[in-house]
């Protein structure tokens, strides 16, 4: 499955024998699976790779082509060796650890670096400077991060390789990502690599190998392909808005996830492979009037629900951001260590089996009516339902089929149910929680998750 990797590679072959871009001085090598390392020299020279107390041998193929496999290794924060020899030449890489390795990658909100892009606002609640002081502070060996470029002309992937994270190798990095990663290394003392290959304003049909059919700007070939068969433990993903905005996608996002899901976990010959993903903000898209697709207040919520309908999948799991914009008319939410965080918990409850570590936001789970009352009984309430400002639940709407009219219903917290009082003649009623673009709703279970917006029919 790599052959597509290594065939790009194989434009740069030289004489000498060399490794892919991916792999570099003060890399993370990914734990408890084989390692694939692979790279180019003369056809049919013999290559031999050293590392710790393997040795592997190979011969490059007819086209230039090497690749080995390292046998599983346990976890290891003391740095070590590499050593990559040909008839000509030997490359060292220095300072490799062994621990965990995941792929970040979307569009800007995933883009979002730590550097605190002047664009970008600071976040109104807490301290304003929280993610600038992350940045400038951080100094922990053990994490390590692969910076890909935004480079569309290179045939090898672009970046200056792996490094240490710090207030220089940080600055252009996904914030999400880096937040993920710090969280994640805090949680299982064992070294902590990520990947940040991300664009902004591009759609997800062009992160998948079919892009380059369709004419769309080549994300996969540059920023995906090289990075094919880098033996790793899951992806992140934030994107999304740009399918709304440009494509007007609402109910068939699902199915283009879905199958981004697919692409990905094949190529990388892994179907078990987590992808964990963040549910786009709340934000005020009907107001814009310069998109070729104009959209209404009610398109964001059908979008959620394709999101949320893409968890059918397994090892797939999404947070909920309802509650982090500040500013409705900003599409980038500033608390990008909240989303980081929140995409950890997945990480460390479905994929390391941290069981107490709460991941689910409240969903819908049974409706029940009986005369005035509606029971909404919740799923996932880690110890009751709550909200985050000691008021009655808001955002909770109803309508008839036959008037068509909505308005927000009174409701009350029940342990993990939420009881609405409507008029007992109404038929049919269409029952809504935070279905609309611009809802920020106050519900949330007791570890702070906010509740995810539906729509239900009788």
């Amino acid at each position: 499955m790599l052959l597509c990797s290594l065939l790009a590679f194989a434009f740069s072959v030289k004489s000498e024998v060399r490794v892919a871009e991916a792999f570099s001085s003060h890399m993370v090598l990914q734990q408890q699976k084989p390692v694939n390392v692979w790279g180019t020299a003369d056809a049919g020279e013999k290559v031999k790779v050293v590392f710790g107390k393997q040795t592997l041998q190979t011969v490059a193929d007819g086209n230039g082509l090497w690749r080995v496999e390292l046998k599983p290794m346990t976890a290891n924060n003391r740095p070590q060796v590499m050593t990559i020899s040909g008839r000509k030449n030997k490359v060292r890489l220095d300072d490799i650890l062994v621990g965990e390795v995941w792929l970040a990658s979307g569009q800007s909100n995933m883009e979002y670096s730590m550097n605190n892009h002047p664009k970008y606002r600071k976040p109104k609640q807490g301290d304003p400077d929280y993610q600038l002081k992350a940045w400038r502070e951080a100094n922990n060996p053990n994490i390590r991060v692969l910076y890909v470029k935004r480079d569309l002309q290179s045939d090898v992937l672009s970046t200056d390789g792996w490094q240490r994270v710090d207030s220089t190798s940080l600055k252009p990095v996904s914030a999400a990502a880096y937040f993920f990663a710090r969280m994640l290394q805090d949680s299982l003392q064992v070294p902590v690599g990520f990947i940040s290959s991300s664009w902004g304003g591009t759609m997800i049909e062009e992160w998948t190998p079919e892009a380059k059919l369709r004419n769309r700007r080549p994300m996969y070939e540059h920023l995906i392909r090289p990075l094919v068969g880098y033996t790793l433990r899951g992806f992140l993903w934030y994107q999304g808005e740009s399918n709304l905005l440009d494509l007007g996608d609402t109910d068939v996002y699902t199915e283009k996830q879905e199958h981004m899901v697919n692409t990905w976990r094949t190529l990388w010959n892994d179907d078990s492979l987590p992808f964990y993903y963040v549910q786009i903000s709340p934000y005020l898209y009907s107001t814009r009037r310069e998109d070729i697709v104009l959209k209404t207040w009610i398109d964001l919520p059908r979008f959620w629900t394709a999101q949320a309908k893409a968890m059918r999948q397994e090892n797939t799991g999404m947070i909920v951001t309802t509650d982090i914009p500040d500013v409705l008319t900003d599409i980038h939410p500033s608390y990008k260590w909240v989303v980081g965080e929140r995409l950890c918990r997945w990480a460390l409850n479905r994929t390391y089996g941290f069981k107490h570590v709460a991941c689910e936001s409240p969903v819908l789970k049974n409706v029940t009516r009986r005369g005035d009352k509606v029971i909404l009984e919740f799923d996932h309430c880690d110890g009751g339902l709550v909200t985050s400002d000691g008021k009655a639940p808001d955002w909770f709407w109803a309508n008839t089929r036959n008037h068509g009219s909505f308005r927000e219903e009174s409701a009350t917290i029940e342990g993990n149910t939420v009881i609405l009082t409507i008029p007992e003649n109404l038929q049919h009623p269409v029952i809504r929680f935070g279905y609309d673009e611009k809802a920020q709703p106050n519900l949330r279970n007791k570890a702070g998750l906010p509740a995810q917006p539906f729509e239900y029919r009788f």
